[in-house]
């Protein structure tokens, strides 16, 4: 198979990397909102995507697609800040993240909660970040099922720029964060399987998201 090879890239939030789609970049336009209010903003310096929640939302249900692609495997990276919207109520988290492999109204995903990384409380902070499978697998699910197995602590700050980078392969992910050579999280068994669909941003209740610099690398 040919290398991956960078498309052109003609605006400067969001550019994508890779032969099976003609999507090259990614703005307002060129995302498709669920559920969410989109806005091209300044944000910290650099020029992004404002997401929030489109009224009263079910958790899971608020997110982007990134229009004309389709993921099976590889490496989804960009900058992402999160943080409690105004209003939000006491369990919000700033929760952001993106989703994959996206079908059928399916999809994995795995998101940070910004407000637990530097909390006094290191319950809060083993739950930093987040891996789930949309609808049949939420944190309520995993917590039940497998406490610990799909949460861990990275440092976050909520409002600030954090790099992400997820790497897909198979039935495995792995989450690195403010470029890390260790993942801080590590899933071994997508429940989805080794699927392939859609990519969005996500983000969960009561958040004022930001994304920016989103590059998507199919593998080889």
């Amino acid at each position: 198979m040919k290398k991956a090879f960078a498309m052109s890239v003609c605006l400067p939030v969001f550019w994508f990397v890779g032969f099976a789609s003609p999507a090259s970049a990614q703005t307002v336009e060129q995302l498709t909102p669920h559920k969410v209010r989109l806005e091209s903003v300044d944000y910290l310096g650099k020029r992004a995507v404002k997401i929030t929640e489109d009224g009263q939302v079910a958790n899971g249900e608020a997110y982007a697609i990134v229009k004309s692609n389709v993921f099976h495997n590889g490496t989804i990276e960009l900058e992402l800040a999160g943080s409690p919207a105004a209003g939000a109520l006491g369990g919000a988290r700033g929760f952001i993240g993106m989703a994959f492999r996206l079908h059928d109204g399916q999809f994995e995903y795995i998101y940070l909660r910004p407000t637990n990384g530097r909390a006094d409380d290191q319950v809060r902070r083993n739950h930093s970040t987040q891996y789930g499978a949309y609808p049949g697998f939420r944190f309520a699910d995993s917590r039940q099922q497998a406490p610990e197995k799909y949460e861990s602590y990275v440092d976050l700050e909520p409002g600030i720029w954090t790099r992400y980078r997820i790497t897909v392969d198979g039935t495995k992910a792995r989450l690195f964060v403010n470029g890390a050579s260790q993942p801080c999280l590590i899933v071994n068994d997508l429940k989805l399987g080794d699927s392939s669909g859609g990519v969005a941003l996500w983000i969960g209740p009561g958040t004022e998201g930001y994304f920016t610099g989103l590059k998507i690398t199919p593998a080889e």
